[in-house]
Order: structure tokens, then C-alpha cells, then sequence
């Protein structure tokens, strides 16, 4: 028996503010998108188009409310081939949220605050 990563989901509370800052940090953008035809969900799935993987973002209509996300210990990993030139993008885009500079790495948070990892190559 065999399992292959597919995606992970996060929810948000603005879609299109979300999609904006994926595509401008992350370089990802929607490959699949499905409306629910009551227009109570939407699920957007994005990509880097390198990798199977996905991230599901999904928006509910009765949630305008911000997510509880607990301590934010959760979180997804980027690898990028160009760290500092990431860095500086990510300074100059005001969303680095913490840095720990000895283990090499920083994190971002999206327009709904969950933590993305940057590791270098």
C-alpha cells in the first residue's frame, strides 16, 4: 500500500487577499477552483507546477470571523533556491513574522496569520 502526499487545507476568510499574497510570496497559483452552486464554499487549489502538491484554500461564507489558529506551532515549508533574495522580498513585503538566523530559516504569515517556513536549498 502506497500514500502520496495531495494537499494540505487551510481556511480563510478573504480568497482573493489570499490568492494575492500566494501568488506575490510564494510564486503559487490556482490550478483547480471549485464554487459550490449554494455559493456556501469555495476551494481554490494552488501550485508551483514543479511539484504535485497543493494547498487548498478554502473560504466559507458564514465564517467572515478570523480563524482560531492556537499557537501557530502548525505550519507548511518552502524550500527556496534563492534565500536572500526570498528574504528581502518578504522584508520588503512586511510579513516576516519571526526569524531564528542559527537554524538558517525565517517564517512568514499570510493575510489570515498561519506561518509558512523558508528553508534554504
Amino acid at each position: 500500500m502506497k500514500f502520496k502526499l495531495a494537499h494540505c487545507n487551510i481556511n480563510v476568510t478573504n480568497l482573493e487577499k489570499s490568492i494575492q499574497f500566494y501568488e506575490e510570496a510564494l510564486g503559487l497559483h490556482v490550478v483547480k477552483r471549485m464554487d459550490s452552486e449554494d455559493n456556501a464554499f469555495i476551494l481554490c487549489y494552488l501550485s508551483d507546477d514543479a511539484h504535485q502538491f497543493e494547498i487548498e484554500l478554502t473560504w466559507l461564507k458564514e465564517h467572515p470571523q478570523p480563524y482560531e489558529l492556537g499557537e501557530n506551532e502548525s505550519h507548511i515549508a518552502f524550500i527556496c533556491d534563492d534565500y536572500d533574495k526570498a528574504y528581502k522580498k518578504h522584508k520588503a513585503m512586511n510579513c516576516i513574522c519571526f526569524e531564528n538566523p542559527e537554524m538558517g530559516i525565517y517564517f512568514i504569515n499570510d493575510p489570515d496569520d498561519y506561518w509558512l517556513e523558508i528553508i534554504p536549498a
